[in-house]
Parts: C-alpha cells; sequence; structure tokens
C-alpha cells in the first residue's frame, strides 16, 4: 500500500513505522538466535566448541575466537537491532557477520537448499535496508531522543565494519592458501 497525495502523511509514516518493526524484530530475532547457537548450543547450535570447531576448518582461524566474535554480532547485534536501540552500531554488526559468512557458502553456489550464500545475504541486505530507512518511531533510539542514532553513527559503523570484515576475510584467505579447509 503506497502513500497518495489524499492521505494524511501521519498515516503514511504511521504504517512506515509498523513496517520498520516488522523488519527490524524479524531479522534482529533470527540473528540474536543463530548468536546463541554459536555462543551457548541453544536451539541445535554448537556451542562454542562445536561452532569454533567448524570455524576453524572453514578457515576463521582461530576457530573459536571467530566463533566468539561472529556469535557476539549475531546474538548481540540481533537483540538490539530488534528493539531498535544503538541501530547504526547494531545494523553494522549484522551486515558484517553476514559479510563474514557468504564466501563460506558462496562455493555452493546462490541458494540455499544446496548450501549457497541466499540466506546471509537476505539478512546483510535487509540489515542495509535498516541502515537507509533507520529504526522508525516505533524503536528505543526514538523512544530515547536519538542519542545512540545520530546521523554521522551510521556511516562510522558501516566504514569500522567494512575495515573489521576486510581485515577478517583478509586472515582467512591468507589461512586457507596456508592450510586448505578440512570441510
Amino acid at each position: 500500500m503506497t502513500c497518495r497525495r489524499r492521505t494524511p502523511q501521519s498515516a503514511c509514516r504511521g504504517r512506515q513505522d509498523v513496517g520498520l518493526l516488522l523488519l527490524r524484530t524479524g531479522v534482529g530475532a533470527v540473528l540474536a538466535a543463530h548468536g546463541a547457537q554459536k555462543l551457548f548450543g541453544w536451539f541445535g547450535g554448537g556451542g562454542l566448541e562445536g561452532t569454533g570447531a567448524w570455524f576453524e576448518s572453514v578457515g576463521y582461524r582461530p576457530g573459536r575466537t571467530n566463533a566468539l566474535l561472529a556469535g557476539a554480532a549475531e546474538a548481540g547485534g540481533g537483540a538490539v537491532l530488534a528493539l531498535g536501540l544503538a541501530t547504526p552500531a547494531a545494523r553494522a554488526a549484522a551486515a558484517g557477520a553476514m559479510a563474514g559468512a557468504a564466501p563460506v557458502h558462496a562455493p555452493n553456489g546462490f541458494f540455499n537448499q544446496s548450501g549457497g550464500f541466499e540466506y546471509p545475504a537476505v539478512l546483510g541486505l535487509a540489515a542495509a535496508a535498516l541502515a537507509v530507512t533507520g529504526p522508525g518511531r516505533l524503536s528505543a533510539d526514538h523512544a530515547l531522543g536519538d542519542v545512540l542514532n545520530r546521523p554521522w553513527m551510521a556511516p562510522a559503523a558501516l566504514l569500522a565494519t567494512a575495515a573489521g570484515t576486510a581485515a577478517v576475510l583478509t586472515a582467512r584467505a591468507r589461512a586457507l592458501r596456508e592450510t586448505p579447509p578440512s570441510a
């Protein structure tokens, strides 16, 4: 449903805020659950030990440290993204975690059913969409007067995440050249 000239602007804005709330809470909850799998072994996950071993096998070394960082980015970023709190940092953490996940799945093609990168791509793009739109008025950031959501924070958080992700991916590429993955 689009807003037309006859529609009051407040009604249009209200629908947009509800849409952003749904996007934030859905993506945030999924990311938080995936992070909990990595960190605590919840929801059938491997916990730090199992996830760390898998990370090690696909070139993210040291595996346990990378599992901790990825799990924290997903669980923490997902939780605050769902709340709409510190939105620039949350969406940057989510986008960075998915940027790190995509290369592992890329050799399997695009589609998720073949183990491809479709799923991390969708989550990463949703986080990027929230980087453009902001959290909306139905968010903790809005309720707190946007003190953790200033205009300069989004580009700063995304740049910091891009630099961190580039460093992690470079280290992974180096590790894979030295010792190919076992998975």
